[in-house]
């Protein structure tokens, strides 16, 4: 096994992003086309917040993502992006190494951090992406 591996080999380098400016039918829509659960939310180029599916499905009970759009869509409009979103964020920096950012989360309630060098967005990287290097790890 690679010990000091650093996050920069398993985040995702092209990342799917809001504006903090957007309306949240517009995450829905990006975490949909996507087929993600994690979008950081910036301003210009520096990450002020995430905002998950699991948020949404929060104000929604869900229904946005199971085909009952009707109703819901009403809460979506009354309200923004950061009134939604996890303001400032934790984010790790590209060249954490993987088995640190295990730790951050085995120990945190995270499942996605954005990766931040000099103030601007490198990447993301999830916990799936951790598990995946791991599961490498066995071939």
């Amino acid at each position: 096994m690679k010990k000091r591996e650093p996050i920069s080999h398993i985040m995702t380098k092209s990342v799917v992003t809001v504006n903090q400016n957007d309306d949240l039918t517009k995450v829905v829509e990006k975490l949909k086309s996507n087929s993600i659960r994690h979008l950081p939310v910036v301003n210009g180029k520096k990450v002020v917040g995430i905002i998950s599916r699991t948020d949404i499905n929060r104000l929604t009970f869900g229904a946005l993502f199971d085909g009952q759009e009707g109703s819901d869509e009403a809460v979506l409009k009354m309200l923004t992006i950061p009134q939604v979103m996890t303001a400032k964020p934790k984010t790790v920096s590209s060249n954490t190494i993987i088995k640190d950012l295990a730790e951050i989360f085995s120990k945190e309630e995270f499942h996605a951090l954005p990766v931040v060098d000099n103030d601007e967005l490198q990447g993301i990287v999830t916990t799936t992406d951790v598990i995946r290097y791991f599961l490498e790890q066995y071939d």
